[in-house]
């Protein structure tokens, strides 16, 4: 079997990930930081521990890294004790961060010199999906790559697209980020809208539940007028930072985002409000702040 490196496996998403690639027989290395809590069972499981990236590329055949975006990917590839510095020809790094594609294609240019592949791999579904080896993985690689990706993916991921070629992860993900949190803060924002007119906004609940515009991601919204405001365990600041990436990615092309930098900077502006560290729900109490309506039981 292949030898598989992780960095991130300390994270929210990473760590179930790695768990069910350790649980499924996968030889498994990490890169831990000084406080090894998190990944405790999964070296009691049988994942070893290497001191730094660069020692991690050295032993492994296939690197995932699972971090926050595109700033700690670079790090983790380029850096003085990065991937590339310990990594030998052949080795398939796969990124499954939510990253910008511009940055994931100069990381494909760099690592194609020493013979490396940069696999794009971002994820969707929740931390408990991890857990449960149940995340939906959408792949940017050629066809001879995903054939080789595809049964270690499976150990963490319930759903594997191959959505085009390299590159293409990244991008899919970024679309499907931005129209996730245009639902959120349109959500947020008409639930405000309709308390300050004298509207209750469970009756809107009750109309949308029964009609085309209803919605996982509306159900997870409506749960914060019972009080509910961890339906969507993803930090508004990784929703900012998200949604960005989708802006730039737009400019980039020379393609109108109206409806983007709308999104964008309502995210912003949550953040500001310093909701950052809450979760995406956390913009209806955005919206009380803004609006002055009542919203969330408290």
């Amino acid at each position: 079997m292949q030898r598989i490196g992780f960095i991130g496996a300390s994270g929210m998403m990473g760590h179930g990930m790695a768990k069910n690639l350790r649980a499924k027989g996968w030889p498994l290395a990490l890169t831990v930081h000084r406080n090894t809590e998190r990944v405790a069972d999964l070296l009691v499981a049988g994942a070893t521990q290497a001191a730094s990236p660069k020692a991690l590329a050295a032993d492994s055949d296939i690197v995932f890294l699972c971090v926050t975006g595109s700033p700690q990917v670079e790090a983790a590839v380029l850096g003085e004790q990065g991937l590339l510095a310990g990594a030998k020809p052949g080795l398939l790094i796969v990124d499954t961060s939510t990253s910008e594609p511009d940055s994931t294609a100069r990381l494909r240019e760099a690592s194609a010199k020493q013979g490396v592949r940069v696999i794009d791999a971002p994820l969707a579904r929740t931390p408990v999906e991890a857990e449960a080896g149940k995340l939906n993985v959408m792949v940017g690689a050629d066809a001879a790559d995903f054939a080789t990706l595809e049964p270690v993916l499976r150990a963490f991921a319930e759903n594997v697209f191959h959505v085009g070629g390299p590159g293409a992860g990244h991008t899919i993900k970024l679309l499907n980020n931005f129209i996730a949190q245009a639902m959120c803060t349109s959500i947020a924002e008409a639930f405000a809208v309709g308390q300050r007119a004298g509207i209750d906004p469970n009756k809107l609940v009750e109309l949308v539940s029964a009609g085309l515009v209803n919605s996982g991601i509306f159900q997870v919204m409506a749960k914060t007028l019972k009080g509910d405001l961890g339906g969507m365990k993803f930090e508004l600041n990784n929703a900012r930072k998200d949604v960005r990436y989708y802006t730039h990615l737009a400019e980039n092309l020379g393609a109108p985002s109206v409806v983007g930098e709308a999104v964008h900077q309502s995210l912003v502006l949550a953040c500001a409000l310093g909701h950052g560290h809450k979760f995406v729900p956390s913009l209806v109490e955005a919206q009380e702040q803004l609006t002055g309506a009542k919203l969330v039981p408290r």
